[in-house]
């Protein structure tokens, strides 16, 4: 059963809250890229309200990509010289690669930016969308669209810690599986920012 709790109100509340929170990560991709300067990109987090339920919306990256391929993602991609704001490029960037129209989206807000081992340096922007909504995919960059309810994602029962070498460094990322779909590095990081965000207590 759905937590009562998750409406799009009670969200709203939330990340309007002002008072401070600790995100889970920033993301290691600085220690990877020493000396570079990290490029700036955006991703909405959409979620969809159908009134009975929330869920989040997803990609899964075409398998030929040199970033992150074949991987869960958000829709987003990289600021663009003339793009004002991160929100901007979240929303350009969701039309662009899924044919989410921006007024679909109600913007509640940002997390914390996030570091990629591919350089970039993510602002997460957090969205609500409402059906109707029509979705084309980008073919050349998304394989698949698809949704998974936000209870499951704000479970802390289903979160999952990893440890790896990588450079001659030691990683931890996070995941979080959900049927047959393997949602982990960046995308579950910035999962995890938002459980801590919403779910546990603020100073």
């Amino acid at each position: 059963m759905q937590d009562p709790r998750l409406t799009s109100g009670w969200l709203r509340e939330r990340l309007a809250d002002p008072r401070p929170w600790e995100p889970q990560t920033f993301g290691d991709g600085h220690l990877f890229t020493p000396g570079k300067a990290l490029r700036p990109a955006s991703v909405l987090v959409p979620i969809v309200d159908r009134g009975e339920s929330l869920s989040v919306l997803f990609t899964r990256r075409a398998a030929h990509l040199n970033d992150h391929a074949g991987q869960i993602s958000f829709p987003g991609g990289r600021a663009e010289p003339d793009d004002p704001t991160p929100h901007h490029t979240a929303l350009r960037e969701a039309e662009e690669e899924i044919g989410l129209a921006p007024e679909a989206v109600e913007i509640l807000g940002t997390l914390s930016r996030y570091t990629t081992v591919t350089g970039y340096d993510v602002t997460p922007v957090i969205g609500i969308v409402r059906p109707p909504f029509d979705l084309t995919p980008d073919a050349f960059e998304v394989a698949e669209i698809f949704e998974v309810p936000l209870d499951h994602l704000l479970d802390d029962t289903v979160h999952q810690r990893t440890t790896m070498w990588m450079q001659g460094r030691r990683r931890v990322y996070f995941s979080m599986p959900y049927r047959q779909y393997y949602i982990w590095g960046a995308t579950a990081g910035m999962l995890m920012n938002l459980w801590r965000c919403l779910m546990l207590p603020r100073g």
